[in-house]
């Protein structure tokens, strides 16, 4: 017997377990950042009677049936989609190119056009638009959709440098050379060995501008005239009350935006 409590004195307690409170943390936040983009999607089903999407009334499908109701909102969201996407083709090829120089060569200049890059990065972006507006005033340039369009490649090529960059620094350069001793030229050796590696970042920084040219108001603000993209006439519509055609649209532009993400990251484990 003694010994029996000898032994069990002797078995050390079970740790206990310590809370992890940077995961926890970092749940909160993760949830507080899509909390916002929930709500959206559960009031684009909102059985309202009006324009007024602020109470819950009931579950519905028939707003998904009836999205293209507005004929301005329809036309504004067409102005976003379509400058989003020659932003993405234009800044996409500019910046990956610049990103590919600054992280492949040494040249004159170099820190100018990073010191340039960050600044426009780090920008307010109402100096921004004001310095977009004041540029396109003294060239003459009509405010529009070419002015929105100069002004959001102009924004977001530094986005798109800075993560072609950063891939560029950590190719491995012994694929490039192996592909250069077995005959393959500059040109095939960038086509078939450089540009898949890069693909992944490309792609990454493509999607970023897409993104950063749906969701801006402030500087399309400036240099609109009587352009009216989505995310103004979203701004105008506050005043009367919003539609739940927004939140579809906006609820069918995140679907698409996820998509795109999970198929950047398919291709990017496949090349690996």
């Amino acid at each position: 017997m003694t010994a029996t409590l000898d032994a069990t004195a002797a078995t050390p307690a079970p740790p206990r377990r310590r809370v992890d409170w940077g995961k926890w943390f970092t749940r909160a936040v993760i949830g507080w950042l899509f909390t916002p983009i929930v709500f959206m999607i559960a009031f684009s089903f909102n059985d309202i009677q009006g324009r007024q999407n602020v109470v819950w009334e009931g579950f519905t499908l028939k707003w998904y049936g009836r999205v293209f109701d507005y004929a301005d909102l329809t036309q504004a969201l067409l102005y976003t989609l379509a400058i989003a996407v020659l932003t993405m083709l234009i800044a996409g090829t500019i910046g990956s190119l610049l990103g590919l120089a600054l992280g492949r060569h040494r040249f004159r200049g170099q820190g100018t056009t990073n010191l340039v890059m960050f600044a426009a990065i780090c920008a307010p972006e109402v100096v921004m638009g004001a310095a977009l507006l004041s540029l396109f005033l003294v060239l003459g340039i009509s405010t529009g959709f070419a002015a929105i369009l100069i002004a959001h490649v102009m924004f977001t090529v530094s986005f798109v440098a800075i993560t072609v960059r950063a891939r560029v620094i950590t190719l491995d350069a012994n694929l490039e050379e192996a592909a250069r001793d077995l005959g393959a030229g500059a040109w095939t050796t960038f086509r078939l060995v450089t540009l898949p590696m890069l693909m992944p970042a490309i792609m990454a920084g493509g999607l970023l501008a897409f993104a950063l040219s749906i969701d801006d108001y402030i500087i399309t603000s400036f240099v609109a005239g009587q352009v009216t993209t989505f995310p103004l006439w979203v701004w105008g519509a506050t005043r009367i009350g919003i539609p739940p055609q927004v939140n579809v649209m906006g609820t069918l532009i995140f679907a698409v935006g996820v998509t795109l993400a999970i198929v950047n990251v398919i291709v990017a484990k496949r090349r690996r």
